[in-house]
């Protein structure tokens, strides 16, 4: 059993405290940001993050691929940490840059750099995802890996959502192009250290080696029904995610309003749509701490079935939160709930991947474990298009306003367009929750068919070491 440190841990989680922190303000701020700052329609908008998916269908398990057969001294995955980190940073900045353009020029260049920031996404979090494969062999370790991977992970996004907001109004303003651009200057700046100091800290323990031809490396992956299953589960937690994340902006704009104050003990604070996205990444980091001790005791499959219908239960009772005083308060710890349920869900999920990995080397004699990670990190992609355009098509559809020059001239938000944001915060996550359920269900991998996996592999690679 190859021994892991505790720096190996941590320097695993800065991977994802990186490319997460990345991850959340595309989620959570860019369909806003195409929008209402940099100009887009709410249509085209739409299907712009939806379109480029495409080219992620694609580009995912080509890198997948192209990193189970890399050799450095380094190992397989790990070179890419160092060599597309840089790519990384410069790619995430140009996407925020807003140039003065006609429409149809600035919609090109937001296709161009949209695809570009996703490409050198798949570059560094694909193979990133597959080294927990060859870190360690252990089951159990590697939901702890996965754990501190999210704890970090959360932990980049709860500073970047917390921050985003006051970093925009430091350099000119939330509605300045200039406030969005240095501001993302910033964030890429500390992602970059942070994918620097993975490649440092970290280790590949385990050699695996693909023996087995492209074309049976994609059969073998298109007959593997947990994969299938868990692709589906993925979509579906990152579909729940995105919609709720994508909305909050517009929620507390139009529903919420920009000077709406709590009271804690006795002092006011603002109750602004970047607290509220960090709170919530907090919150997911004590899930993610529960996640462990919670799924070695219920098994993977059952902590996850349990975690979605308790998401069912609290997304529809959102819903009927009133916009009152006691009501965001009682919006902000549903917020605190629903996040650690989901933080508990976010590891167990990549530990899963991990397991299947796993089962597919023990029936197909073949390691695809950048393959396989691959589908995770395009589940994440579709998720999160998805979602994002569900967002601005649905806003579309029921007659949302994103003019600045009507919006100035007084005019207000139509009520269908406020139920719109009411159920795109409630009914429509619990709906996608429920289908999650519905599809772990038929999982066939179970902790006792897991440990059976595990030991029957330590005999399979020991012929090979």
């Amino acid at each position: 059993m190859a021994k892991t440190s505790l720096i190996e841990k941590i320097g695993y989680g800065f991977g994802d405290m990186s490319s997460s922190t990345f991850w959340k303000v595309f989620s959570y701020y860019l369909p806003i940001f195409y929008s209402n700052i940099f100009g887009l329609s709410l249509v085209d908008a739409g299907v712009l993050v939806l379109v480029t998916r495409i080219w992620d269908a694609v580009s995912d398990p080509m890198m997948g691929i192209i990193a189970d057969r890399t050799n450095t001294k380094w190992g397989k995955y790990r070179p890419y940490l160092l060599w597309v980190a840089p790519l990384f940073s410069i790619c995430g900045i140009l996407l925020f840059t807003t140039p003065d353009w006609e429409y149809g020029t600035k919609l090109i260049w937001a296709y161009v750099t949209y695809i570009m920031m996703m490409t050198v996404y798949t570059g560094i979090n694909v193979p990133y995802g597959a080294m927990l494969g060859v870190m360690t062999d252990d089951p159990n370790e590697k939901t702890v890996f996965s754990s501190f991977r999210m704890f970090f992970a959360y932990g980049g996004s709860f500073l970047a959502l917390f921050l985003w907001e006051p970093l925009t109004n430091m350099f000119g303003g939330y509605k300045t192009t200039g406030g969005w651009f240095y501001s993302m200057c910033v964030i890429a700046s500390a992602c970059f250290v942070m994918f620097i100091l993975c490649f440092l800290l970290t280790k590949e323990h385990l050699k695996t080696v693909s023996r087995v031809s492209v074309g049976s490396d994609f059969k073998s992956l298109l007959s593997n029904k947990p994969w299938w299953l868990l692709i589906g589960a993925a979509l579906c937690s990152n579909l729940f995610n995105t919609v709720r994340g994508a909305t909050v902006a517009y929620f507390f704009l139009d529903i919420i309003g920009p000077d709406v104050n709590l009271m804690f003990f006795g002092i006011a604070f603002l109750f602004y749509s970047g607290l509220f996205l960090g709170i919530g990444e907090v919150s997911n980091m004590a899930g993610v701490a529960l996640c462990v001790p919670i799924a070695n005791k219920l098994g993977k499959k059952t902590t996850f079935i349990l975690v979605n219908a308790a998401l069912v239960v609290l997304s529809i009772t959102f819903f009927f939160v009133p916009c009152t005083p006691s009501g965001y308060w009682t919006m902000l710890i549903l917020q605190i709930i629903i996040s650690v349920f989901t933080g508990v869900m976010s590891p167990l999920i990549w530990s899963m991947y991990a397991d299947v990995s796993d089962y597919a080397e023990l029936k197909y004699k073949t390691a695809s474990t950048g393959l396989i990670f691959s589908s995770a990190s395009m589940a994440q992609k579709f998720g999160g298009a998805i979602g994002g355009a569900a967002v601005l098509w649905l806003l579309s559809a029921f007659g949302y306003i994103t003019d600045a020059a009507e919006l100035e001239a007084g005019a207000i938000q139509p009520e269908s367009a406020l139920l719109a944001l009411r159920w795109l915060m409630s009914f429509i996550p619990a709906a996608v929750a429920a289908l999650a359920i519905v599809v772990v269900w038929f999982y066939p991998l179970t902790t006792k068919r897991i440990n059976e996996i595990s030991n029957e592999l330590k005999n399979f690679r020991s012929l090979y070491s």
